[in-house]
């Protein structure tokens, strides 16, 4: 099984009647902004451990996991659906925690890329620079699709306290371990077994249990509006670094509906971009070339200007 080179530390934090579970690497440095990665959807802070392993440098991290993702829980009843909006409050919230008024490096992949690109721009003041791991947003919608997304969206919160639409159970952690490899072929085995014990938990009935709430899958009520997300990446005033992978996930997804090519024409609306590519890489880039990105994070991180 894979080790860890740069162990971390655990702690929880109260945010907005929630246990948020914060991961840390390294020791807060006053000579450095404190960097903060924040994950993907059903990915986990851990998940992060493989780029900060080979990092060359050794600095203060901050990883938390996302509200109703690995150990950050709430107080009472679990939510039957999630709010976009949310996580950006949490996110504020966990800054004011840890870095006070100091501006961060921020970076986020996937989900959590599309978080902090427009928490940047709501906060430009509170980020130093961004790192934007795949967070590409959503395929333009139309006014017209809003009577359809409010009836899906009931009928998915509605199936939901049913009981159905819930997330796959597996008998062992190596269930978990392949079905990682399954969905990521890149993922050598010893990094899945040791991924699978983060992604996952024993659960009561002797299997394992992904660290995920379901109602995560309920789709958002509201639609994406594009003009809003441009609007928000032109207030950005921190240096922006975009990365995809050689692998073209939005094809794969959303079958032209949303493509590669719209992506980088939207994310030219930042005032301070630079664009990078890792290859041989698929989205789950922070496993499949974390050596390359930790390169290309750094790099950025520590150039001037």
């Amino acid at each position: 099984m894979y080790q860890a080179r740069k162990p971390s530390r655990t702690e929880f934090v109260p945010v907005r009647h929630l246990n948020y579970h914060v991961r840390q690497w390294g020791q807060p440095d006053a000579t450095q902004a404190p960097l903060v990665l924040v994950h993907g959807w059903m990915d986990v802070s851990a998940s992060w451990q493989f780029v900060v392993d080979a990092m060359r440098g050794d600095r203060w991290i901050i990883a938390p996991d996302w509200r109703g993702f690995g150990l950050s829980k709430a107080d009472g009843p679990a939510p039957d659906n999630y709010w976009f909006p949310d996580y950006l409050a949490d996110l504020d919230i966990l800054l004011d925690h840890y870095a006070g008024e100091r501006a961060v490096d921020l970076v986020g992949h996937s989900m959590g890329g599309n978080v902090a690109m427009i928490y940047s721009g709501v906060r430009p003041q509170r980020i130093r620079r961004l790192v934007n791991l795949e967070g590409f947003g959503m395929p333009e919608t139309r006014p017209a699709q809003a009577p359809g997304r409010y009836a899906q969206w009931i009928d998915e919160v509605k199936a939901l306290h049913r009981g159905e639409n819930g997330l796959k159970a597996y008998g062992s952690v190596d269930g978990v371990a392949q079905r990682l490899m399954k969905t990521n072929p890149r993922l050598p085995r010893d990094k899945a077994d040791w991924l699978a014990r983060q992604w996952a938990a024993p659960n009561a009935e002797g299997g394992w249990e992904i660290l995920g709430d379901a109602a995560h899958k309920v789709v958002g009520a509201n639609l994406y509006r594009l003009d809003e997300a441009l609007e928000l990446y032109r207030r950005i005033s921190a240096p922006v670094l975009s990365v995809t992978a050689s692998d073209d996930s939005l094809g794969l997804w959303w079958k032209g509906a949303f493509t590669l090519a719209q992506y980088h024409e939207r994310i030219q609306a930042v005032p301070r971009l630079r664009s990078a590519e890792v290859p041989d890489a698929g989205h789950m880039m922070h496993h499949d070339q974390p050596e390359a990105l930790a390169g290309l994070i750094e790099d950025f991180l520590q150039a001037p200007g």
